[in-house]
């Protein structure tokens, strides 16, 4: 077998996705701990003590105790190479998770056992089924007490429309669980105490369902009710069918608690066994193989000023076949020319290594000049594709920005292109307003809180932002004369986005369809008309 192939074999690149205080941070950590990644894991809950996260780097972030921007973060196990996509589970944040489940080959969704599927992890859920990226489950905080394990695999059915198959069953009664159940083994683990408080690795002892010992430990009626609820599993539950798991019509589902380090070891290799290796990605050619040689990859994410002493500028790409070296020089696709693929990095969290060599699946932080764009191609000369686009959502909330100083203004422009090539908000300008101003767009409010936030922490601007009574944004094609003379924009704007092309800004969707029927000769859409 070739040395690309072996490499792509150990590869595992997935996305953690969720409702928001799921547990999904923790979970990232825990699994980091186990890997060897880190030696001890600080609760994401310790705000006070300033333990924060691995994966949480942004100081808002630190201060807020939430994910508001993709982390990606690598490390080994059991002969793995395993590429983690820690998501924002925040709806205000979804355009970025969802460009980085177009990185992943399959998804972990997290799900709280006290509050079942949330509507954000319905969105999400329903991004990956649209993507045909394979679905594990992952119950989370069973330190807790929770809905019935029957009842949670009945609402994944009902509400998400996909079987779920129990790898792993919580032995325990009413919220109080010991351990669980590995169905294909027919084994019980037995968490011990945790004193650790989830800081280190937790300690089990491991035997079988009819093993005295573990019928006493357990009580009479703990032993009695895991027995009935094997054999119901067992009668009436649908068989493992990884044909389905792959085709996103089953999830494996598995229990525990990322906090207290309850299953999550389980978990973890039961996962990197099924989970599949580097999958084909589509291009305007076709699919492209992960085990060609021909390199290919696109860059998914662009993050600046990560680490603030450098103010540096990150392009995240995902290789999607070939191998990967050192300052190769690639075909941008976009610009025609060819790049060289400069200080390439990975990551465990903030802690960097310059990459010598990676494969498919691999993520790689690149230095960006001002080069790269989200969504963008890069291949071997000769080669001339794209890969799919990525999905472009309309922004719902609107409002007008100004720097407060007129003597920043270099570096308010500055950070308003950086950020909006980022994709943190949609950028657009009053064509011939003859103010220096944005008129900025976003899916939800914390991203006004976070722009502002970035603006005055990473490019020292203060600024003036004016909130503004729109709340549809569509773009427009017919004639410019056409769109200059729109009736029924007395109460709307007409905006250029970056790309110079009208936009208009809409109060609601009634003055829309309003405007729609006045203005017969003109296009309305959602996202941009290529």
């Amino acid at each position: 077998m070739s040395e690309l192939k072996t490499q792509m074999e150990k590869r595992r690149t997935y996305a953690i996705i969720s409702h928001p205080d799921a547990g999904k941070t923790t979970l990232t950590e825990k699994l980091l701990l186990y890997g060897g990644a880190i030696r001890l894991a600080g609760s994401v809950k310790s705000r006070k003590a300033q333990k924060h996260a691995v994966s949480d780097w942004m100081e808002i972030e630190k201060q807020r105790g939430i994910s508001v921007t993709s982390s990606v973060l690598q490390f080994d196990y059991d002969g793995y190479r395993v590429n983690i996509l820690d998501t924002p589970g925040h709806q205000d944040f979804s355009e970025d998770t969802y460009r980085t489940l177009m990185a992943a080959d399959s998804a972990v969704m997290l799900i709280d056992v006290a509050k079942g599927v949330e509507a954000q992890t319905k969105k999400l859920f329903h991004v990956c089924r649209q993507r045909g990226i394979p679905v594990f489950t992952f119950i989370n905080k069973l330190d807790r007490f929770g809905k019935n394990p029957f009842d949670l695999m009945e609402e994944i059915e009902n509400v998400l429309g996909i079987r779920a198959y129990p790898m792993n069953w919580p032995v325990g009664i009413d919220g109080h669980y010991a351990g669980v159940y590995n169905r294909k083994l027919a084994q019980i683990e037995l968490f011990e105490e945790d004193n650790a408080h989830g800081s280190a690795i937790r300690a089990s002892k491991v035997g079988g369902v009819e093993d005295p010992a573990f019928r006493e430990i357990l009580g009479a009626d703990v032993h009695q009710a895991l027995c009935e609820d094997i054999e119901l599993l067992d009668m009436a539950g649908d068989a493992f069918d990884m044909e389905k798991v792959l085709a996103g019509e089953l999830t494996p589902m598995f229990f525990g608690s990322a906090m207290t380090n309850f299953g999550v070891r389980p978990f973890l290799e039961e996962f990197l066994r099924l989970a599949p290796q580097p999958v084909p990605r589509v291009a305007d050619v076709g699919k492209i193989d992960p085990a060609s040689e021909m390199f290919s990859a696109f860059i998914f994410k662009i993050q600046a000023n990560m680490n603030p002493a450098h103010r540096d500028r990150l392009a995240f790409m995902r290789i999607c076949s070939g191998k990967f070296t050192r300052g190769m020089e690639v075909y941008h696709k976009r610009t025609g020319k060819m790049v060289k693929l400069a200080q390439p990095q990975q990551f465990m969290a903030q802690e960097r290594t310059i990459v010598e060599e990676a494969y498919p699946g691999d993520i790689i932080g690149l230095f960006d000049p001002g080069v790269f764009g989200i969504g963008d191609t890069l291949c071997e000369a000769g080669q001339d594709f794209s890969f799919q686009d990525f999905p472009v959502f309309p922004p719902e909330q609107f409002a007008k920005v100004q720097a407060k100083d007129s003597m920043k203004r270099k570096q308010f422009v500055k950070g308003m292109t950086e950020l909006t090539q980022e994709g943190a908000v949609q950028v657009f300008r009053q064509p011939d307003s003859g103010i220096e101003a944005f008129i900025i767009g976003v899916v939800g409010s914390l991203q006004f809180e976070v722009l502002e936030y970035r603006l005055k922490n990473e490019y020292g601007v203060n600024i003036i932002m004016d909130r503004l009574p729109y709340s549809v944004a569509r773009w427009l094609v017919g004639e410019k004369d056409s769109i200059k003379a729109m009736k029924g924009m007395d109460s709307g704007m007409i905006v250029e986005d970056i790309k110079d092309r009208p936009v208009a800004l809409i109060g609601n969707e009634w003055s829309l369809n309003w405007i729609c029927e006045r203005n017969p000769d003109i296009q309305f859409f959602e996202v941009p008309a290529e």
